[in-house]
């Protein structure tokens, strides 16, 4: 019984999944905020296309 407590205890593969996991989801955020500020860039570009082929 001892035993089994220690290598429940001792054991870590959870802990490094859920850092695995929290580092994953920082990510996908910075990623998601970095997207958003490329689509506000790309439809003003493409606003300023229209315009041009437009006159």
């Amino acid at each position: 019984m001892n035993n089994t407590i220690r290598r429940f205890l001792k054991e870590d593969d959870g802990v490094t999944m859920i850092e695995y996991g929290l580092i994953a989801a920082i990510i996908a955020i910075g990623v998601l905020l970095t997207l958003q500020g490329v689509r506000d860039g790309l439809i003003t570009l493409f606003g300023k296309v229209k315009a041009a082929l437009t006159s």
